[in-house]
């Protein structure tokens, strides 16, 4: 079955971590063996699997904090530095579209002919050597790279489509994950000018106070593109149910991730991730169906590439073309062909078709 991943970090892991993603993931571990560094020889996502898995499209991101918290690789002193990060990630991707393996999808015509293509493919036999090339709609985790406002436009032209304005900490925009901040004046400036573009607003790393003033401001399409259920695990990083709710009012789709902190209250990073398997994920995408009342508004969003690997993921996950797996639970649960079709591929499809639209 084709799926639609809401949520990958290539182009990070590609340039920050210094991963060839067109090779198959054993070779990637093969060279980060001995390699120190949390998640180094346990990747888990390269181009070779993400076709292996049917992963027809992902939402590719940039990434590059200025927080004023600086961190190797991800948060950086200023955002002209932040800037000059994600253009050369954004550039990456456009690397790899002109050698073939990828095309970056930013209009609903061409993202039908991409699905269409890979059906076709699918129907002839799925030979890999003649697979379609990979759909990428390139999102922005963290807004800090716009340098301000005015300059989104010349972003969007380059083919940005997503953005999620703020991540960990207290970003430019937004208060993010583990603070307490709400919107900030460019923040309220930034909704504004994504409203005017058509900008998908990604709610993901919203603080609760940024994201309720976010609902009152922005009413164009949202989504969360890796977010899971606090009801199940309670932190700050999950959407309460009235969050969920906000996004069904909307018709939104929240993409269900596979980091296992986010998947099992109380996980410490480091520790064993024997026992949490793929049935969490079909727990939380559960949960959203049940209190939705339908499976219009789930989908995936793994961020398997997020800073770890196989240490953090379900331990019957090897690489990302084990998310094949995820439809085989939700059949075993009683979930109907057109249901799990939805919740693989479907609801992000729509979503994007929808907005595209407009």
């Amino acid at each position: 079955m084709l799926i639609v991943d809401a949520h990958l970090d290539l182009a990070w892991n590609a340039l920050q971590w210094n991963r060839d993603l067109l090779q198959t993931v054993n070779t990637i571990r093969t060279i980060e063996s001995g390699m120190p560094g949390k998640g180094r020889a346990l990747g888990t996502v390269s181009l070779p699997e993400m076709r292996r898995g049917r992963v027809a499209v992902c939402f590719a991101t940039l990434l590059a904090r200025s927080t004023g918290r600086a961190a190797p690789h991800i948060d950086f002193s200023s955002p002209t530095q932040a800037y000059g990060i994600a253009q050369g990630q954004l550039a990456y991707y456009r690397a790899l579209e002109r050698e073939g393996h990828i095309c970056i999808l930013a209009k609903g015509d061409a993202l039908q002919k991409h699905i269409i293509a890979w059906q076709q493919w699918e129907a002839a036999g799925a030979l890999e050597d003649a697979a379609p090339p990979l759909g990428f709609v390139i999102s922005m985790e963290g807004a800090d790279p716009i340098r301000d406002p005015d300059q989104l436009a010349e972003w969007v032209a380059a083919g940005l489509r997503l953005i999620g304005p703020t991540h960990y900490g207290p970003g430019r925009y937004a208060g993010g994950t583990g603070t307490e901040l709400g919107l900030t004046p460019l923040g309220r400036q930034l909704l504004v000018e994504m409203a005017r573009l058509g900008i998908i607003l990604d709610l993901t790393h919203f603080s609760d106070e940024a994201f309720w003033e976010a609902a009152d401001l922005y009413h164009g399409p949202v989504i969360a593109s890796h977010n899971n259920c606090r009801s199940l695990v309670p932190h700050q990083r999950q959407f309460t149910d009235q969050q969920l709710q906000f996004l069904f009012d909307r018709d939104g789709v929240i993409g269900v991730a596979c980091d296992i902190w986010m998947l099992l209250p109380g996980f410490t990073a480091g520790t064993t991730n024997i026992g949490v398997g793929l049935e969490k994920v079909a727990d939380h995408i559960d949960y959203i169906c049940q209190l939705a009342g339908n499976s219009r508004h789930v989908a995936l969003g793994s961020d398997l590439d997020g800073g770890f690997g196989r240490e953090q993921s379900p331990h019957d996950l090897d690489t990302i073309a084990d998310l094949q797996r995820v439809s085989t639970l939700l059949a075993q649960r009683g979930y109907r062909d057109e249901d799990i079709a939805a919740i693989m591929h479907g609801n992000w499809l729509r979503l994007l078709n929808d907005a595209w639209s407009t």
